[in-house]
């Protein structure tokens, strides 16, 4: 009761607050503000006090004493609130350097104990932001090295005379551009859906038709790569909404993994069924499957897990799941039903809250 009172006070006279001169200021410690606007208060009381009692027997000896030992009790109870203060102080100077290991202790349970977790929170954020910043230059880095070796080598050779400019080669030299155009594509596309600016434009998917447009563009890429695969869709007449460019390229990444890892002549399934208000889609293959120690690391960004070959960018799976996100839905690697393969499953409402 008295905490919700004087909380109503302070709310009362908080706009009055605002307006009024801030003589300590100019002061540079908290510790020594704290001490002069306690002494300042308690001084005022007292001369109130003496005044009440019209300075009967008034020893300054005693006042003088007294004022004293209050400056240097408040010095002493001031110490331990001001001390998260300074090492806040500190750590954020630290901080700036590019040094995020400095946590704050403290046990205080008023304001400052709450400043000191939530400085401990953005610091742990921070840090994992650094690191994430690094690993991503680093695997950038890599993935861009790779190619471009590749491809320089391949270019040198030519140029030498050492290897003839021969169609073989030219698919080579294809390839490996190709490789680059997708991972530059990714990374402006994580690199948008980071900055939270992909525009959700939604409309009304028809999914049987939906899904064998995607099939269709899946199976001329797979030929085209030397994946000799066989893609069957089994889909009910549903109609859900969705921004329908970004879910295609959902599908057209999973269809193309799938198609990657699936064994020669394989045949990769894609269903569609509608459970309650959402509709759950499954993309099967035939390969040998992502370890169960592997199932939520692939959706990080270059992670490809043990199975990784065809030259993928690592960030297909990260950009999916970002989509399937924004559409309120998820996306997980699942136990295949055979024990065999790699079953990704992805949950979409039918519609937004909106159109319900």
């Amino acid at each position: 009761m008295i905490a919700r009172l004087m909380l109503f006070v302070h709310n009362l006279v908080a706009p009055v607050f605002a307006y009024l001169p801030r003589p300590l200021d100019p002061v540079r410690s908290i510790k020594a503000k704290l001490s002069l606007a306690l002494g300042f208060a308690g001084g005022v009381g007292l001369l109130v006090f003496l005044w009440a009692i019209d300075f009967y027997r008034v020893d300054v000896l005693w006042i003088a004493i007294a004022a004293a030992l209050g400056l240097v009790t408040l010095q002493v109870m001031a110490h331990g609130a001001t001390v998260p203060l300074r090492e806040m102080t500190v750590a954020a100077r630290e901080m700036a350097r590019g040094d995020y290991t400095r946590r704050i202790e403290t046990r205080s349970q008023d304001e400052v104990g709450e400043l000191a977790t939530a400085f401990n929170q953005m610091a742990a954020d921070l840090a994992a932001a650094d690191r994430q910043r690094r690993e991503l230059i680093a695997n950038v880095s890599h993935e861009l090295r790779t190619p471009i070796t590749a491809l320089r080598g391949l270019l040198e050779n030519i140029v030498d005379g050492v290897a003839a400019a021969e169609p073989d080669t030219m698919k080579t030299a294809l390839a490996q551009t190709e490789r680059l155009s997708r991972l530059v594509t990714d990374l402006l596309d994580l690199s948008r859906l980071d900055a939270g600016v992909v525009p959700m434009r939604r409309e009304r998917i028809d999914v049987p038709a939906f899904l064998g447009e995607v099939v269709r563009e899946a199976t001329v890429n797979a030929g085209g790569t030397g994946f000799d695969v066989r893609f069957e869709v089994s889909a009910p007449h549903l109609v859900m909404s969705g921004d329908q460019e970004r879910l295609h390229q959902v599908f057209a990444n999973l269809l193309d993994n799938a198609a990657r890892h699936s064994p020669r002549g394989g045949v990769v399934t894609v269903r569609a069924e509608r459970r309650d208000d959402h509709v759950v889609f499954a993309v099967v293959d035939q390969g040998d499957g992502i370890p169960a120690a592997e199932r939520e690391r692939v959706f990080e960004r270059f992670t490809r897990g043990e199975r990784a070959t065809g030259g993928g960018t690592g960030l297909g799976l990260a950009i999916a799941r970002w989509v399937v996100q924004l559409h309120r839905g998820t996306i997980a690697v699942v136990e295949p039903a055979n024990q065999r393969g790699c079953h990704i499953q992805v949950r979409l409402p039918l519609s937004t809250a909106a159109e319900r």
